[in-house]
C-alpha cells in the first residue's frame, strides 16, 4: 500500500496565549511512500517526526494537505478505519493480560463481516507470534519478559490484523545497545517477510540508515532531504544533513576558497576547488583524512584510539568548529603518538563545501548532485 502525503502541514496554537503566531510542527510535507518499502523518518527531537506519524494514522488532523492510502483519500477517516498498525516507544501492553491476550485484543474488537471465531483468532495470534519469534512465550505476562520481548509482543499485536501500513514510533529507544541491534534486525526481517509498507520514526541515524530503504531527514517541521541512506550520507544537500548523518560526526571547519585552493586557518589543504573565491563551511568526513607526513593539513595530536579494525585519531586545528577533530583510519596506518603534530592529506570525495549564509551545498571538481548529469 503506497502512502501519499500531499503537501501536509500541521500547525498548533502557541501555548503562550500572548503570542499570536502558531507553531508549525509539519511544514508542506509532500512525498509518496512506495508500496512495500521501509521508510525512516529521521531528525532531532521536535522536528515533526511523530506529528507526521500521527497525521498518517489519524491521531492528528492536518491543517492543510491530504493523506492518501493508495488512491483512497483517508484524511478525514478515523484511525480505527484506516487499517494501520501502530507500535509505540513504551510498548503500551496491558500488564494484566498474557502475551496471547495482548496480541488477540485487536481481533476481539472486530465487528460485522470482519468478526472472527475463537479458533480463527488463535490461529492468527500464533501466526503473528511465530513471525516475531515469541510463540513459546504466549502464556507469560509482560512483567515476566525482557524489554526486547515486550517490544516483539507490541509488534505482533500491530501485525495480527495485517495492517495496510505499519507505523513505528521510536520503538527501540527503551532498549539497551545489544537489544536495539537485535530488534532492528528483526524489524527489517519482519517487514521483508510481510511486505507491509512501514514507516519508522527515530532520532538515531545509525538505526535509520541500517534498516531503511529510504530515509527522510527532517528539521523544524521541514523535509531537508529524501533518498537511499548511503546516497544521503554521500551527497548531503546542506550542512544540517551532513552533520546529522555519520558516526563519528562530520568535522566542520571555518574555511575559504582562494584561487581554486581550499584554505583552513592558513593551511592550503586541498587543490582543485573550482568555485568562485568565497568563505565557506568545510565539512570533512572522518574517513577523508589520510595520515601523510607531506600532507598540508597540520593538526595537533591529542590521542590515538585503537578500535581493532580501525583507528581513531583525535586532534585539534585552529579552524575547527567543535571540541576536536576525529579521523578514522585503517589500523594498518600507524600514527607516531610521540609526536605533537600529525599531518593529513584529504580525499576530495569526502570533503563537502557549504555556503556560509544558506548552508546549502557547493559542488566542486568531480562532485555532482546524485540523479543529475
Amino acid at each position: 500500500m503506497k502512502v501519499v502525503l500531499d503537501h501536509l502541514t500541521k500547525r498548533f496554537p502557541n501555548i503562550n496565549i500572548k503570542i499570536k503566531t502558531e507553531v508549525v510542527a509539519v511544514d508542506d510535507f509532500d512525498f509518496e511512500i512506495p508500496d512495500g518499502k521501509l521508510i525512516g523518518l529521521l531528525g532531532p527531537s521536535g522536528c515533526g517526526k511523530s506529528t507526521t506519524l500521527n497525521l498518517i494514522c489519524g491521531l492528528e488532523t492536518p491543517t492543510e494537505g491530504r493523506v492518501f492510502f493508495g488512491d483512497d483519500d483517508v484524511t478525514k477517516l478515523p484511525p480505527e478505519n484506516r487499517g494501520v498498525g501502530l507500535v509505540f516507544q513504551n510498548y503500551a501492553l496491558y500488564p494484566h493480560l498474557t502475551v496471547r491476550q495482548n496480541i488477540m485484543f485487536p481481533l476481539q474488537n472486530l465487528k460485522g463481516a470482519d468478526k472472527l471465531t475463537k479458533q480463527q483468532m488463535e490461529e492468527k495470534v500464533l501466526e503473528a507470534a511465530k513471525l516475531v519469534q515469541i510463540d513459546g512465550l504466549l502464556d507469560r505476562k509482560p512483567s515476566e519478559m525482557s524489554g526486547g520481548q515486550q517490544q516483539r509482543v507490541a509488534i505482533a499485536r500491530a501485525l495480527v490484523k495485517r495492517p495496510k501500513v505499519l507505523l513505528l514510533d521510536e520503538p527501540l529507544s527503551n532498549l539497551d545497545a545489544r537489544l536495539r541491534l537485535q530488534t532492528r534486525e528483526e524489524i527489517k526481517r519482519i517487514q521483508r517477510e510481510t511486505g507491509i509498507t512501514t514507516i519508522f520514526v527515530t532520532h538515531d541515524q545509525e538505526e535509520a540508515m541500517s534498516i531503511s530503504d529510504l530515509i527522510v531527514v527532517m528539521e523544524a517541521g521541514k523535509v531537508n532531504q529524501i533518498g537511499k541512506p548511503q546516497d544521503v550520507y554521500d551527497d548531503p544537500v546542506n550542512l544540517f544533513v551532513a552533520k546529522f548523518l555519520g558516526t563519528p560526526a562530520i568535522n566542520v571547519f571555518d574555511a575559504e576558497v582562494r584561487d581554486g585552493v581550499l584554505w583552513i586557518a592558513g593551511d592550503d589543504v586541498m587543490d582543485g576547488v573550482d568555485v568562485p573565491d568565497q568563505k565557506v563551511w568545510a565539512g570533512i568526513r572522518p574517513e577523508a583524512f589520510v595520515p601523510d607526513d607531506s600532507g598540508k593539513m597540520e593538526c595537533k595530536l591529542v590521542n590515538v584510539e585503537v578500535m581493532g579494525r580501525d583507528t581513531s585519531v583525535v586532534s585539534t586545528h585552529e579552524g575547527m568548529q567543535g571540541v576536536s577533530i576525529r579521523a578514522i583510519i585503517s589500523a594498518e596506518n600507524k600514527v607516531d603518538q610521540t609526536k605533537e603534530i600529525v599531518n593529513f592529506r584529504l580525499r576530495p570525495a569526502k570533503v563537502y563545501l557549504f555556503d556560509k549564509t544558506s548552508s546549502k551545498r557547493i559542488y566542486f571538481g568531480d562532485q555532482k548532485p546524485l540523479g543529475r548529469a
